[in-house]
């Protein structure tokens, strides 16, 4: 079974207009409402991939309630923990002639509903994947992946993870079985200006040597690169098309790995089709289709 995990997922409420002028009323031209989170985008997009997996996490309030009846539209099986206090938070992006976000901070997470979270965990079983990914509230424990890998590390639970600088570098140790930083997050790593796609190969290679077992390493319009468990180099390129989208995609690219590597058994099959889902929902309003996905996967080589 495949475990997404999100800490403080959200309502996404996204707003189009031609101008937003600070300081007076503005009308909108276009409203819509998402359920948000990293892990959240990775079971949806599973779910549209027609692979099951099941969405953990906090929720709270009423809008916690209207994210698990978003979550399970799509057909996602979930196990949301509800808090007593507070309510998950919302949201608010205005995409205009100048793009702005207003992100809630979210309700806290006690000590009881983080306990409650380790027991669910523990019904992890070999060969199960967790994808850890997405921000850490500020009322949790900045290391709890390192706590949630500790505590599964003799279970033979495939640990997927998406998080970028010292939370990155610090589970490196537990033997990830993906880590997925884009070029930017690499150079940042390790304090260096990646120059070329050679530069971003030394440096992802490097991540591996430090206990990663596959990095995949985003590119933008410059594709990406895998180096699998053995230190073998992947390249590839990305479809063409046009971007309107860019939240979600890094997600869907997780979910596509998933989704390829489980099909096929093959590291180098899960990163052709991450590359093809997460150009999917860059190319899309919302995260990728199925039909969408396959029809760019023709395109990557």
């Amino acid at each position: 079974m495949i475990y997404t995990i999100t800490f403080n997922p959200a309502l996404d409420y996204i707003v189009k207009m031609d101008n937003f002028n600070l300081g007076y009323v503005n009308r909108s031209s276009e409203e819509y409402v998402y359920a948000g989170g990293k892990g959240i985008n990775v079971s949806i997009v599973l779910s549209n991939l027609e692979v099951e997996s099941k969405a953990l996490g906090f929720i709270a309030g009423f809008t916690g309630d209207e994210i698990e009846r978003r979550v399970r539209e799509f057909g996602c099986d979930t196990d949301f923990i509800k808090l007593k206090e507070g309510m998950s938070r919302i949201n608010v992006k205005i995409k205009a002639d100048v793009e702005s976000e207003i992100n809630g901070g979210g309700p806290d997470i006690s000590e009881e509903a983080l306990n409650s979270l380790y027991e669910k965990l523990e019904n992890l079983v070999e060969d199960d994947i967790l994808v850890l990914a997405g921000s850490i509230p500020k009322s949790m424990p900045i290391d709890i992946y390192e706590k949630i890998m500790e505590k599964l590390q003799n279970k033979g639970v495939k640990f997927i993870v998406d998080t970028t600088g010292e939370s990155l570098l610090k589970v490196l140790k537990y033997n990830p079985f993906l880590i997925k930083p884009n070029h930017h997050e690499l150079g940042e790593l390790f304090g260096v200006k990646l120059n070329n796609k050679e530069e971003v190969i030394e440096y992802a290679k490097k991540l591996k040597d430090m206990g990663a077992e596959n990095v995949i390493i985003s590119m933008a319009g410059d594709g990406a690169v895998l180096i699998n468990s053995s230190g073998e180099v992947t390249t590839s390129n990305v479809p063409k098309g046009v971007v309107k989208n860019s939240v979600g995609a890094g997600d869907s690219m997780v979910a596509g790995f998933i989704a390829g590597y489980l099909k096929y058994s093959k590291v180098e099959e899960g990163f052709k089709l991450g590359v093809a889902t997460g150009s999917a929902s860059a190319f899309s309003e919302g995260l990728a289709e199925k039909e969408y996905v396959y029809e760019l996967l023709e395109q990557i080589k």
